[in-house]
């Protein structure tokens, strides 16, 4: 295998992962091909999504291990931790300048909706937290920052390309639409239907070209939308499992309606075109 499955070798995190990546070349070439490039996309698809990781990690070690009586709230916890963790992906350069920029609007577009959403009852925070605005715990605006993480770095980690981008005003016109949409619904008809159509209708011919190593793959763009929002998805249920929110009569915990994932996926959709903003889709030409 040719590629690098973890970092970049001009990347002071990918220098000192050189030896990992080195081993797993090793292991890789004497695996046969298609389960090789299968493996080789698990890694990477990891190694992209790490912050929105770590961020489940945290709720998952906090949710266990934190006390009511201690100092300081859990809800400020993992807003403290993940304000450093942010500052170490920048540092380390795990991020560039123009993903913290995708990240920090996709941050405020979030906490935005998260202030909407909890105001009107859609879910709630049960827990105490300083860091605070209104019923919204800052560290909120993270998790929603990690969607951002994740589309910014798999797009460049699997020099991704897209074949028949449709405008970009197109694009942006789509996005207004499905989050005022998220706002609007609690008082005139949910139009998400709608919402689902003129996707498609837009992204229709819109196919994902990316290498894992040498061979080049591609998607169609809703496959990979969808994929994604199974994974917020899952992500959601951790979530509420570890009661870190929950929703209105989730006095015992269970599963997520999977009406959720159509939601996910028109959250998808706007997280892309916010990437798009920073960094403009390139063609297959560009190979």
């Amino acid at each position: 295998m040719h590629g690098t499955p973890l970092g970049t070798p001009d990347h002071p995190v990918g220098r000192l992962l050189d030896p990992l990546r080195h081993r797993i070349r090793a292991v890789l070439r004497r695996l046969p091909a298609p389960l090789a490039e299968f493996i080789l996309f698990g890694l990477k698809q990891a190694w992209a999504c790490l912050f929105a990781g770590l961020m489940l990690a945290m709720l998952i070690v906090t949710r266990f291990v934190w006390h009511a009586d201690w100092p300081l709230h859990r809800y400020d916890a993992l807003f403290l931790a993940a304000i450093g963790l942010q500052a170490l992906f920048l540092v380390t350069r795990l991020e560039s300048l123009d993903e913290a920029k995708v990240i920090l609007v996709y941050h405020v577009v979030g906490t935005l909706m998260e202030l909407y959403k909890t105001h009107m009852g859609s879910w709630a925070y049960p827990e105490a937290a300083f860091f605070r605005i209104g019923g919204v715990p800052l560290f909120t605006g993270f998790m929603y920052a990690a969607v951002g993480s994740y589309m910014a770095r798999v797009i460049r980690i699997c020099d991704m390309r897209f074949s028949n981008y449709p405008a970009l005003g197109w694009t942006i016109l789509l996005s207004v639409a499905i989050y005022v949409n998220f706002f609007t619904h609690h008082f005139v008809w949910d139009l998400r239907w709608l919402l689902f159509a003129w996707t498609a209708l837009l992204f229709r011919r819109v196919s994902i070209s990316y290498r894992l190593d040498v061979i080049w793959h591609r998607m169609p763009f809703i496959l990979a939308a969808f994929l994604t929002a199974i994974f917020m998805w899952i992500a959601e249920n951790i979530g509420t499992y570890t009661g870190t929110w929950l929703y209105p009569g989730q006095t015992a915990w269970h599963l997520v309606s999977l009406a959720k994932l159509g939601s996910w996926f028109l959250l998808l959709v706007i997280s892309f075109v916010l990437v798009s903003l920073v960094n403009p889709p390139k063609s297959p030409d560009h190979h």
